[in-house]
């Protein structure tokens, strides 16, 4: 840290600032949006599953821009497509400029600006990999911390459209200049890495090459692992937006269940720092099918277990498996697929993610409202969990070896 702080900084602030498009700070705005447009709750849902959706297409493309333009362009692009999202929201004044709002928040907020962070971080660090991805990736559970005090603050102080229209200035004047200044500081080249030309190569060679993409969807391993990899974000973000089921259900106060939230922040934030120890030790590939074991035993005592406790180790686990997650995953695809093509490979990953993070919200609320009960529906994601694992284990763990052409 002493060394690279400039970097890890970079990285740390794009993740952090990225927390202005994730759902837990959206949804502090969510009554009052409705409220003033006059909007149903199907409505409002409906229009920020569909903008999540459509950012999850778009960042697919959009994502891999990094492996081409200079990060100090990138990193303004992004930063000014977040400030202009959060005006369109600061006028929105019916269902078509709340849906624009959205779409823009969730593609530069939740996607492109911490895919910018968590990709520098993977691109220029080699043997501290686990450890710079996990320090940027503190900026999430310090962004549960502190972002939704700040939101219903201004909510009170100013109301929802002045505060999405404060945060926007504020990206410009102070999120762009800070992130440039941290990247010249930071001495990192100008553009992309670029291999070196062989004799024989043209230009259009070298600007084809490494693995990308293609390979990746041709590897058995990367099959073996998806469903594991779709497991942290579909389950969380299903238990996230339905916690009164989980109320209800277990017999938990909001309160009490707020206090465990605050657990589940704290645990996120050291099993993301320590993960990136071990990651360094070990690797990633190694290390892939481990982080969903919490997720199990996570899921198997929301189905099982009674009692206050219970919600405390449910959401300290969840911590642990959503902690461990990026520095493991975020190693894992340079050191097989190599660096080269890192960006349009993240890219294409966050809009599998994104995709989960949009589909578990309608499939738990279809079985919450025919009846299953929390043994029912947490014990089968126990079981999904469980066979994930076991072909996690059968993929990269049991095969690390790169790809040939990795870069």
């Amino acid at each position: 840290m002493r060394q690279h702080w400039a970097l890890l900084g970079f990285g740390f602030t794009a993740v952090f600032w990225g927390n202005f498009g994730q759902s837990f700070f959206v949804a502090w705005f969510g009554a009052d949006i409705q409220r003033t447009l006059g909007l149903s709750a199907g409505e409002y849902g409906t229009a920020y599953s569909l903008a999540t959706l459509v950012s999850a297409a778009t960042v697919v493309w959009a994502g891999g821009l990094i492996d081409r333009l200079p990060l100090r362009s990138y990193a303004v692009a992004v930063a000014l497509g977040l400030a202009v999202a959060l005006t369109v929201l600061s006028q929105a004044n019916g269902l078509v400029t709340l849906l624009i709002g959205f779409f823009l928040l969730r593609l530069f907020g939740q996607s492109l600006l911490p895919h910018g962070g968590m990709t520098s971080m993977s691109r220029y660090f080699v043997a501290e990999r686990g450890k710079a991805i996990s320090v940027a990736m503190s900026g999430v559970p310090l962004g549960e911390i502190v972002l939704p005090l700040m939101a219903v603050a201004m909510i009170a102080a100013i109301g929802w459209q002045a505060s999405f229209g404060l945060i926007a200035i504020a990206a410009v004047v102070v999120l762009i200049p800070f992130m440039l200044w941290l990247l010249k500081r930071s001495n990192i080249p100008a553009t992309p890495p670029m291999p070196a030309r062989q004799p024989g190569q043209t230009a259009t060679d070298v600007d084809n090459g490494g693995a990308g993409r293609r390979e990746m969807l041709r590897d058995y391993r990367f099959w073996l692992a998806l469903p594991g990899l779709m497991a942290n974000p579909f389950l969380i973000t299903g238990v996230f937006i339905h916690q009164n089921f989980l109320v209800t259900d277990k017999g938990w106060s909001l309160s009490w269940l707020a206090t465990c939230f605050i657990v589940y922040g704290a645990v996120h934030w050291v099993s993301s720092l320590v993960s990136g120890v071990l990651v360094d030790r070990f690797k990633g590939p190694r290390l892939v099918g481990i982080f969903l074991l919490p997720m199990l035993l996570s899921m198997l005592i929301a189905a099982l277990m009674p009692g206050d406790l219970a919600a405390l180790l449910m959401l300290a686990l969840l911590g642990m498996s959503a902690g461990s997650s990026p520095p493991i995953t975020g190693s894992l695809w340079p050191e097989i697929y190599g660096t080269r093509k890192l960006g349009a490979i993240r890219s294409m990953m966050m809009a599998i993610m994104v995709l989960a993070t949009a589909i578990s919200p309608v499939l738990f609320g279809y079985f919450i409202d025919h009846g299953v009960d929390a043994y029912g529906l947490f014990g089968v994601c126990a079981v999904y969990v469980f066979f994930a694992s076991l072909l996690m284990m059968a993929s990269y763990p049991k095969n690390p070896t790169p790809v040939p052409g990795a870069e």
